[in-house]
Formats: C-alpha cells, structure tokens, sequence
C-alpha cells in the first residue's frame, strides 16, 4: 500500500503541477487539493483512535484511497 501510496501522489503531483505551470488549474481543483487532505488527516486520526489489528493500514488507507483517486481522475482528464 505505501509503494502504491508513492506511485499515486507523485502522479497526482506531476498532473497539477502541469496544470499550475500551464495556468489551467481551477478554482475548483486548489480547494480539492486542501479539502481533501483535511478529510485524509481526520479520518487517520479516527482510525487512530478506534481499536485495529491493522493500524497502519487503517491509518493509510484514507491517504492511499484519495492519492489513488487522483490519478485516476487526473490520467482521464483531457489535456489543452
């Protein structure tokens, strides 16, 4: 999962920075970019704080499902 993790927020990373450098990046997107790192953290701390057997995994997954999300949606994303 943190190999994945990696792949996916480097790939996410490298689409909005092209989107920033081509002045293509919407409103839209920069609040996604904070909004969604909130809701990651908040539901780390959660997984935190409820009893698991995977604790890391469960404190990774809400980073992981966001990051993977991202390059998904970005990859189809048509390009200028």
């Amino acid at each position: 999962m943190l190999a994945e993790l990696a792949i996916a927020s480097w790939q996410t990373v490298a689409y909005r920075m092209g989107m920033i450098a081509r002045g293509t990046c919407s409103a839209a997107e920069y609040q996604r970019m904070a909004t969604e790192k909130l809701l990651a953290a908040q539901r780390s701390v959660l997984a935190a704080m409820l009893p698991s057997r995977n604790r890391d995994l469960a404190l990774l997954a809400p980073w992981h499902r966001a990051a993977s999300a991202n390059a998904k949606r970005l990859r189809r994303r048509k390009r200028p």
